[in-house]
């Protein structure tokens, strides 16, 4: 049993704070996980400029109304399903990513939650478990899935070593620099075929102690 387990942003949608950047005008909020290591840090940072530019919520939505999923994501996702169970696993918040999840066929999609107040202010933000891509990866082991994935930024590291197959898919150059060990592939026919390809090197999942097979 295979499940792949994809990165959101970069990876099938534009990322949606450059996006919110090019419509307010806040250059500083086109930081993004290819950038800044440590979520955290980048998490407060855009908090902290959303409450000095008093915006919120609705400028975000309004944002991410305007976005479509990358050329060809829709049909690669198609493709994928064909032949494994397809995990998003993001950095994002349930809060804003309604829209472009209906747009790409609503995949399952585990990420985090903004913190709203009643005026839409961005209080603070939740995320549902710390490394929350390696761990869910883990977690996929235990339950005898083999796990493929693929990401493109400092965030997805844990993700791509804790999988068997780990595939940067259009990783920035600092990011590849840093990371020699994972391959690079640049389009969604070379990913899909990375995936096949390391599905069979690997050959069939060994079946773990309890197993009927």
């Amino acid at each position: 049993m295979e499940i792949v387990c994809l990165d959101l942003e970069g990876v099938l949608i534009p990322e949606i704070w450059v996006e919110v950047a090019e419509r307010t005008g806040i250059d500083a909020l086109k930081a993004t996980t290819r950038d800044i290591a440590d979520y955290d840090v980048l998490m407060r940072h855009r908090l902290d400029l959303m409450a000095e530019h008093n915006l919120g919520i609705d400028e975000i939505s309004a944002a991410v109304a305007t976005m479509r999923p990358l050329d060809g994501a829709e049909a690669f996702l198609e493709g994928l399903r064909e032949r494994f169970q397809v995990v998003i696993l993001s950095d994002t918040f349930y809060d804003i990513t309604k829209p472009l999840m209906r747009q790409l066929g609503w995949p399952t999609l585990l990420c985090h939650a903004l913190q709203i107040d009643g005026g839409g202010a961005l209080v603070d933000y939740r995320l549902r478990l710390d490394d929350h891509k390696r761990r869910a990866v883990k977690a996929f082991h235990m339950l005898n899935f083999r796990v493929l994935a693929s990401g493109d930024s400092y965030n997805d590291i844990g993700m791509l070593r804790e999988a068997d197959a780990g595939i940067f898919f259009r990783a920035p150059p600092n990011v590849e620099r840093e990371y020699p060990e994972f391959p690079v592939v640049r389009d969604y026919d070379m990913l899909l075929g990375a995936f096949a390809e390391a599905s069979a090197r690997l050959g069939a999942p060994a079946p773990r102690k309890g197993s009927t097979k």
